[in-house]
């Protein structure tokens, strides 16, 4: 079946990026990431622009790995792309590989943009991507923010993050590449169950069949990152008056005066601050928890305290405040701590792929 990637469709896919100067796209040499090398060349050389780079990532977790990111240098070469392979050195992590070659990889991709100029890292996640995302962080518990999926813009290490092909499912793609006569390599750890995101598909296909599908997964996370757009809007205004993530102490009645909601982003984001770490980290079950205690012990008018994610909360006189978490030891004045969830420093269902 031919491809609907036109050149017209490919000029209103792309259009986004054209306010780069340079763009550095991620190409592992699967079908997803050659066909947006090739849409991408093709599209830039029509316009006249922008400076398109490309690099691939040898996690030298696979011997294949080598003879992929040449293969993908080789297509580079024909497209008039300049290409680097970058390589994760040094020894893998016995545990969560998936996760730490996930960041690895965007760390080096980031550290190669900012070499070259490139004001923006362009990856291939696709539609099948998106849903997968919203399946898998759906099963895990994830709240509002984990359901809105894949932004299709973000920032990481600094730099910004482009997504364009979040509404072009895989099976286009591929079709895309055959079309344009272009071979691309299949990943054969997509095909290993020991992974969650092989296990996935499966799911995927199962639901599919009752009607929930990839589309019907991503206008979810659609929906939910427009209410997740209102919510953050209402959290910067709750700070603006609160000034609690600025300060790291605000008075408890005010706090507690807002939706439950934003009482647990403006703790969140306070306790990432004071306690060095991505909000992404600061487990959200941790969070709710803490919220409900802290609640609980502001009515009865007891003092709390409680260590979460690198930071010490502690409620006295009708203020809360947040502070460095000092060294373990137990405290006759140390209440709530074991009512609070373990695993508050484990990367919760929010994070982004």
């Amino acid at each position: 079946m031919p491809s609907a990637l036109t050149p017209e469709a490919i000029e209103m896919i792309l259009a986004p990026l054209a306010e780069a100067a340079a763009l550095l796209l991620a190409v592992s040499g699967g079908p997803d990431s050659t066909a947006l090398l090739v849409m991408a060349a093709s599209w830039a050389r029509r316009r006249g622009g922008p400076r398109i780079e490309a690099a691939t990532v040898d996690h030298g977790l696979r011997a294949e790995g080598a003879d992929e990111a040449r293969a993908v240098a080789d297509l580079c070469r024909k497209l008039g792309v300049p290409h680097q392979t970058l390589i994760w050195r040094g020894e893998k992590p016995k545990t969560r590989l998936q996760e730490r070659a996930r960041d690895a990889r965007y760390a080096l991709l980031a550290d190669h943009a900012r070499a070259i100029g490139a004001e923006m890292v362009v990856t291939a996640h696709h539609l099948d991507d998106q849903a997968e995302t919203v399946l898998f962080r759906l099963l895990r518990g994830s709240g509002l923010t984990g359901l809105a999926g894949i932004a299709a813009r973000t920032t990481r290490d600094g730099l910004n993050l482009a997504r364009p092909l979040l509404g072009l499912a895989k099976a286009d793609l591929v079709a895309y590449c055959e079309e344009e006569g272009v071979s691309f390599v299949r990943d054969p750890a997509n095909e290993d169950p020991r992974y969650a995101r092989t296990r996935m598909r499966g799911l995927m296909a199962m639901l599919a069949a009752e009607g929930l599908d990839a589309p019907a997964l991503a206008r979810l996370a659609r929906r939910a990152a427009q209410v997740e757009d209102a919510l953050a809007r209402q959290t910067a205004a709750a700070e603006a008056r609160l000034r609690f993530i600025e300060t790291g102490a605000c008075e408890a009645a005010s706090l507690f005066a807002e939706p439950t909601e934003i009482v647990q982003r403006l703790m969140t984001a306070t306790i990432a601050s004071v306690g060095g770490r991505d909000a992404s980290r600061v487990g959200l079950e941790k969070i709710e928890a803490l919220v409900a205690e802290l609640r609980k012990a502001l009515r009865s008018g007891e003092r709390f305290s409680a260590n979460v994610g690198g930071a010490r909360v502690r409620s006295d006189r009708g203020t809360v405040r947040v502070g460095k978490e000092p060294a373990r030891r137990k405290t006759a004045d140390t209440i709530g701590l074991s009512k609070l969830p373990a695993g508050g420093g484990q990367r919760n269902p929010e994070a982004p792929p």
